[in-house]
């Protein structure tokens, strides 16, 4: 799958999804550092991407209605979370991936659960 990761999100997160053979860019070797989250999820929009992020911003399907897009996936970890717990958590991505289609859907990724908003 086509996946943008946001900013928030190092460089470990992105191996891990790499290792699993999704194809990924992110939005700091684009130079969208410090982008507006419009400009953000257009440019997912536009390449064909899911977001993968940890701004809760992108949890508001009224803000940003999850069928306009090729897909939202909001991380959401304790706060100071350790290394341990972004790796389970981007696992359950990887894993959630490979059965559930993210495309039009936003999905609520946490260490060992994924929900998953439906559009009406």
């Amino acid at each position: 799958m086509k996946l943008k990761l946001d900013e928030n999100l190092g460089t470990r997160g992105q191996q891990i999804l790499e290792q699993a053979s999704h194809d990924v860019a992110t939005v700091a070797s684009q130079n969208m550092t410090a982008a507006l989250d419009d400009e953000v999820i257009q440019a997912c929009h536009r390449e064909g991407r899911a977001l993968v992020t940890m701004d809760l911003d992108f949890a508001n399907p009224l803000q940003f209605p999850p069928a306009d897009y090729s897909g939202i996936a909001v991380l959401r970890m304790p706060d100071r979370a350790s290394r341990a717990i972004l790796e389970t958590t981007v696992r359950a991505l990887v894993e959630g991936l490979a059965n559930e289609e993210l495309s039009g859907h936003l999905w609520i990724v946490e260490p060992n659960r994924i929900r998953i908003h439906y559009p009406d």
